[in-house]
């Protein structure tokens, strides 16, 4: 019997949630994901042939994964055995791999381990899997709702088939809910409900695709309606408003990645996105607007340059802003050096030439100064030959043309400038110094 079965049987019915009364027993019942457990997917099949290797499931809250692991609980003839990385040690680990060890070796029965966040599982804890998933001793099922490259140990990773979940829909919502209400023996079939086509809508729109809160909000809705007279409930939108509220955004640490990378990209062509996610960030997933700040002043270098030099001056004038008077009234001065950055002309010739440079650096050993440019602030500098340097103020133009690289790259151009902006201008410049 699997971890899952033995709680089916000891808990009774009545005094589960709607939501773990209506999880899928099987994959036919499973609401979404077709593109991983549809008709004839790989994932599909080896639920249904009981082949089930080693897997991680990444997803958002609500999209399904604990319930594709009930699935497979109930479908494998092997054990089934469920962990929770929040509560689990590393000897809780051990114990289920001694015990698979021995089920494998005396009657050639497979183990299969859950382990539920698995994100939540430090390194130590990781390793101490790893042996056994490599030797075939257990298989195992990780699910994580972060990004599983930033939190789950390379190796353990590399081992396991990858399957990203999609965030369910108002669509899946609806269906569970509808399931719910006509079904009798585990659902609210057996009661004289009716629900208002509206109040399921806004339970769903509500929910945002997270089923077990849809089919909870309705559950509360249903029960906590007082009946009428012939013993009916009527469930309304009203009633439906107060069943569900504005939920909660969780900001794990792979989701502050996604959000800053989609602000430094929306820098680069959108001042409507950089806006919206800047503010989504710190407006409802409670980031630090440093964090922002600090990502704007790298892009204005990054990806403006010397196109708009005041760029970066908007920027950092508006962490000092920040500094002083604080948030949220700082938001202002911040969203005008974003429109700034975004609105301004564009450049990455900076970076390249940093590219270019490190790329000599690797490829080359130690360079000499040429002895021109040496330090001559001393007697004797003269005798060992460090002399010869042109200053340039004193040539028209304050320019003068000389070796200034050293002899190995001597001729090298790294910086290029773009035709961007003010960037333009030094491009022509040089282009006359260099007499083009």
């Amino acid at each position: 019997m699997d971890l899952f079965s033995y709680q089916d049987e000891v808990n009774a019915p009545q005094a589960k949630l709607l939501a773990d009364r209506m999880r899928p027993r099987t994959i036919d019942e499973y609401i979404g994901q077709a593109h991983i457990v549809g008709p004839g997917k790989l994932l599909r099949r080896a639920i249904e042939a009981d082949q089930v290797s080693s897997i991680l499931l990444y997803g958002p809250p609500g999209c399904g994964k604990t319930t594709l692991a009930h699935i497979i609980s109930r479908r494998t003839e092997g054990e089934f055995v469920k962990l929770n990385a929040v509560e689990a040690t590393v000897k809780d680990v051990r114990e289920v791999i001694d015990r698979a060890q021995l089920n494998k070796s005396m009657y050639g029965r497979k183990t299969i381990l859950f382990l539920d966040e698995v994100h939540r599982f430090n390194a130590s804890r990781q390793d101490a899997l790893l042996p056994a998933v490599e030797q075939g001793i257990i298989v195992f099922i990780g699910a994580t709702t972060e990004n599983p490259f930033h939190s789950v140990n390379g190796a353990l990773l590399s081992r396991s088939t990858l399957f990203q979940l999609e965030s369910l829909t108002k669509k899946d919502a609806l269906e569970a809910m509808r399931r719910a209400l006509a079904d009798r023996e585990r659902g609210l079939g057996f009661m004289d409900l009716a629900v208002d086509e509206e109040a399921l809508r806004h339970i769903a729109n509500m929910a945002g695709g997270d089923i077990r809160r849809a089919l909870n909000a309705l559950e509360l809705a249903a029960v906590t309606t007082p009946s009428a007279p012939d013993g009916s409930v009527r469930v309304t939108l009203e009633v439906a408003e107060e069943s569900i509220r504005k939920p909660t955004i969780r900001a794990d640490e792979s989701t502050q990645y996604d959000v800053l990378s989609a602000f430094h990209k929306s820098v680069r062509g959108s001042s409507d996105a950089a806006l919206f996610w800047f503010l989504y960030a710190v407006e409802r997933l409670g980031m630090d607007p440093m964090t922002f700040l600090r990502r704007l002043i790298v892009a204005c270098s990054e990806d403006i340059g010397l196109a708009n030099p005041q760029a970066m001056v908007q920027a950092v004038t508006a962490m000092d802003a920040y500094h002083k008077i604080g948030w949220p009234e700082a938001k202002y001065n911040i969203a005008q050096a974003i429109l700034f950055a975004v609105e301004s002309p564009k450049s990455d010739a900076a970076t390249q030439a940093i590219g270019r440079v490190m790329q000599t650096l690797e490829s080359a050993g130690t360079f000499e100064v040429p002895l021109h440019l040496r330090d001559a602030h001393y007697s004797g500098a003269v005798k060992l030959g460090h002399v010869g340097y042109k200053y340039p103020h004193d040539y028209p133009g304050h320019y003068v043309k000389q070796q200034y690289l050293p002899d190995p790259v001597r001729g090298k151009t790294f910086y290029k400038a773009s035709e961007q902006g003010m960037e333009d201008k030094i491009r022509l410049n040089q282009m006359r110094r260099d007499g083009k």
